[in-house]
């Protein structure tokens, strides 16, 4: 065969590579812009505050499922809490163990939870993992080899498949850990490197996680158990999942959890009623803040009856670019109608954290953004409780005494290459 012939044939293979790449790119776009779960519109008026027995009945039976009393919720501050209560509670574990992560990636915090369940396994406990096939790209495969052989059920959320690229638009963000069926941990904290340490340098996130004991932990081993069973086709039940749990506290709590599949948004629903209902004050730590129309049209309308409203977000220490940008492009109609924004200083700012009226609070895994609303599977807890709630706050002034305030007119003032690049986030607002 002439060198020309093999030149030839090379060439047009190099070609139909190319082409099936941009096609396959190009499908995976079309199908991400098309997978966006049916879109909603909530019209919300402000007919009661979060202290009228009304809206916990609403949120009840709008946000299922209900909340229920006797609770007790522990907040756990940066890496330096978070995994060793963690850590604590599955090296604890005497009957069962089920953990739901988005991120879940190889190195010291990896390599010490894939040790403490796998021991826990090998010992005759139920372990179930559930890690996102995205979110886990970075998790070096002998640690998946370390649990499985030690009895470990590891199972990836919505692999890639190439006869539905689409799927890979549908995350699985969920943070939960139930162990024993009793005690449950719930946040914005995954398992990585970075949320080591105390938020102590740009290396060491900042973010908070939260430890649930009582009855409302059966709701949160519901949640994991609505993408385990999707996941692995099976349905695990019986009392080492499901015990009977007595009150422990005095903390009224709701664990609900969010999918594209339900159809109604249940995270949006959730903010858009709680804002509603603020009669004094709206504090939001949020990540990723790329309000929609509704949303930003009710933290408006809640300036303009008088609430306070204070929002914390990253600063120049940020994850995401594209997000940033994309959430100043948003921030003239807030700060406009008197809503103060924070830009956090040191580290990246990894908190998800709602308090109103200083007695009702929501954390969990939901940010506030299209994604979290209709892409992703999210998960929160909602506590109402006085004590919880005052603490929260004071957590959240610490932190905005580490950040600089937003002045409207230097929002205005911001140059062209910061409008240029706010504006070219536009055609992607609905994929953040």
């Amino acid at each position: 065969m002439s060198r020309t012939t093999l030149e030839f044939r090379r060439s047009v293979s190099e070609r139909i590579v190319s082409c099936a790449v941009v096609a396959a790119i190009t499908v995976i776009l079309c199908g991400c812009a098309n997978y966006q779960g049916r879109r909603i519109q909530y019209e919300i008026e402000p007919r009661y505050g979060v202290t009228d027995p009304q809206f916990l009945r609403s949120m009840a039976n709008l946000v299922v499922p209900g909340v229920v009393g006797g609770n007790r919720v522990t907040g756990l501050i940066n890496g330096d809490q978070i995994f060793p209560a963690m850590l604590d509670a599955i090296r604890g574990a005497r009957k069962s163990i089920n953990f739901e992560t988005y991120i879940y990636w190889s190195g010291n915090v990896g390599r010490m939870f894939s040790d403490a369940l796998a021991e826990r396994a090998r010992a005759g406990v139920k372990v179930h993992v559930l890690i996102d096939w995205l979110g886990s790209r970075k998790i070096d495969s002998s640690l998946l080899s370390q649990m499985s052989r030690s009895g470990v059920e590891v199972r990836k959320y919505n692999p890639l498949v190439w006869y539905d690229l689409a799927r890979i638009n549908h995350r699985d963000h969920r943070k939960l850990l139930i162990v024993d069926g009793s005690v449950g941990f719930i946040g914005g904290a995954g398992v990585a490197d970075f949320w080591q340490g105390d938020a102590d340098s740009p290396a060491h996130w900042r973010d908070s996680q939260f430890r649930l004991e009582g009855p409302a932990v059966a709701q949160m081993q519901s949640a994991f158990m609505d993408n385990w069973a999707r996941t692995s086709s099976r349905i695990i039940d019986g009392p080492e999942y499901f015990p009977e749990l007595e009150p422990v506290g005095t903390a009224y709590a709701q664990v609900f959890k969010s999918s594209p599949r339900d159809g109604i948004q249940s995270v949006q629903l959730m903010y858009l009623l709680s804002i509603a209902a603020a009669r004094e004050s709206i504090r939001l730590s949020v990540p990723y803040f790329i309000p929609g129309r509704l949303a930003s049209r009710a933290l408006v309308e809640a300036c303009q009856r008088g609430v306070s409203v204070e929002i914390i977000v990253p600063g120049a220490q940020t994850d995401v670019r594209i997000a940033r940008h994309a959430s100043r492009s948003k921030w003239g109609p807030l700060l406009n109608a008197g809503a103060k924004i924070y830009e956090y200083e040191p580290t990246m700012y990894h908190c998800k954290l709602m308090v109103v009226d200083d007695v009702w609070v929501s954390v969990g895994s939901a940010n506030f953004d299209n994604r979290s609303f209709r892409l992703n599977d999210e998960a929160n807890l909602n506590v109402f409780a006085a004590d919880f709630a005052e603490e929260q706050v004071r957590v959240f002034e610490e932190d905005k005494a580490r950040s600089s305030r937003v002045i409207y007119e230097e929002w205005k003032e911001r140059s062209i290459w910061k409008r240029i690049m706010e504006k070219l986030t536009t055609p992607f607002h609905s994929q953040l």
